[in-house]
């Protein structure tokens, strides 16, 4: 089998596109659960531009075995990729499946029709597991089977490795993807030690690319910190704003609602993590002051650590935000379950004592029972279609109403010299009444504590 220097880069080519995935079923990950998590693996791997062509799945006590799968198990899957590799007994002599265990993939979910029983043979050409795998692991499978093999993590950051569009964000994902990959660089199969050069005797071709990932990610995490204290520079100017940040599963349809809601066009699709870049716009109609709502980046079930440490500042917009909208997709009988994920990356980062709003979108795909029991279920949530003027007009209002509560009011009286100011006022702040008199104006505003303190400073200077 071939080996590669190159960074790892999961590409779909026309004589590379079908893929078999593996679900290890342990006491932590069974039945259902495991179940749902192989069909969003599915998921994720057709976002890649795969084909999933099968499924297999195995009971086993732990992920941590030296082969991950029995050596029965795994010479069945040599068969549905060629038998291209070599099947060797495992060094601990742990080569059976665990009989003793029953919890497996015993519940039928919609994985896009895909077989997972009786396959032909050489049908795969990739196979993708769904769990971690650690760099040894991954090199034993691939011998084993002779064929590319990826694990959950590295799916996941390839995806986010396409989708990333800023500066931000892509940097944020490299260094997510160069930690991931470190560790499993290999030598060449045409003799890496042969190829001694660079700065220290002795050297290998493997050693020099070590160290240049080393460097890239120093590199990387320098550039990264500059670009935060721009970000943070941007996040305090609009810090006299009300913000809105919509938090939610991948794909429960949070660019949908920030398109509805702020009339703008951002990029959603039917697909995992469509967007990845952080997007903020101006709630729409336009309200005085202005309220700033910021679309952050889907979560998932197992996101890989490195990817949530490297999205701190990205998920800063929620942490900085005055009010959070849970996005669930309540037509998915799983929802439960994601919310519980997002709960815990929000935690994670350090996003709690912000006001917060369950919205449960998708209600048009529900019966009229079914909304009235989520409903009794979740008192407190909004039921919302973002396809539904009425709902979004009532998610507007319900915004709005939360940003006058926080509000302060004051008199402000403004002579006809100081010119520009009543029209600042107009832009940035809510006026309710105004009174003309023989040299001055006098307004009664409402605005945040910032935009008031910040009026008043600009008064003194006059």
């Amino acid at each position: 089998m071939h080996e590669s220097n190159s960074f790892m880069q999961l590409t779909a080519k026309p004589s590379l596109n079908n893929a078999l995935l593996i679900s290890v079923c342990t006491p932590e990950l069974r039945g259902k659960e495991a179940a749902e998590s192989l069909a969003e693996l599915a998921r994720l791997v057709t976002t890649l531009g795969f084909k999933v062509v099968g499924t297999q799945s195995q009971n086993q006590s732990s992920t941590r075995r030296v082969n991950v799968l029995g050596l029965g198990k795994l010479a069945e899957i040599a068969q549905l990729t060629g038998n291209q590799g070599v099947i060797e007994a495992e060094e601990d002599g742990e080569d059976e499946l665990d009989d003793d265990l029953d919890y497996g993939l015993d519940y039928d979910l919609d994985m896009a029709s895909v077989p997972s029983d009786n396959l032909p043979l050489a049908c795969a050409d990739i196979v993708v597991f769904d769990c971690d795998l650690s760099p040894s692991q991954l090199r034993n499978v691939e011998n084993q089977l002779g064929v590319e093999v990826f694990d959950r993590t590295g799916v996941i950051i390839e995806i986010f490795s396409r989708h990333a569009r800023t500066k931000t964000a892509k940097l944020q994902v490299e260094i997510a993807r160069l930690n991931y990959v470190a560790p499993r660089l290999r030598e060449t199969s045409t003799g890496d030690r042969e190829h001694q050069m660079g700065k220290g005797a002795g050297e290998t071709t493997l050693e020099l690319n070590r160290r240049n990932v080393r460097d890239q990610l120093a590199e990387l995490k320098r550039q990264l910190v500059s670009v935060q204290e721009e970000m943070k520079g941007r996040r305090t100017q609009r810090s006299e704003n009300f913000c809105v940040a919509l938090v939610g599963y991948t794909n429960a349809g949070k660019s949908s609602m920030m398109r509805a809601i702020t009339g703008s066009d951002v990029e959603g699709e039917n697909k995992l993590f469509a967007t990845l870049d952080t997007t903020v716009r101006a709630l729409f109609p336009i309200t005085h002051p202005r309220i700033l709502v910021s679309d952050t980046v889907g979560f998932i079930k197992k996101l890989p650590h490195d990817l949530v440490a490297s999205f701190h500042s990205t998920l800063a917009e929620a942490h900085d935000a005055s009010l959070l909208l849970y996005v669930v997709d309540a037509s998915d009988p799983s929802f439960r379950k994601q919310l519980d994920v997002v709960h815990e990356v929000l935690e994670e980062v350090g996003v709690e004592g912000s006001k917060k709003l369950l919205v449960l979108n998708k209600s048009d795909q529900l019966s009229v029972e079914q909304q009235a029991e989520l409903m009794v279920e979740f008192p407190d949530a909004m039921l919302t279609s973002a396809r539904d003027p009425k709902d979004i007009a009532k998610l507007h209002k319900y915004i709005v109403g939360i940003s006058e509560e926080g509000m302060l009011q004051e008199e402000i009286v403004i002579p006809y010299t100081a010119n520009g100011i009543v029209g600042e006022i107009r832009n940035s702040m809510s006026v309710t009444k105004e009174e003309y008199e023989f040299d001055h104006v006098k307004l009664t505003v409402r605005t945040s504590e910032v935009g008031l303190a910040r009026l008043k400073k600009r008064m003194l200077d006059l």
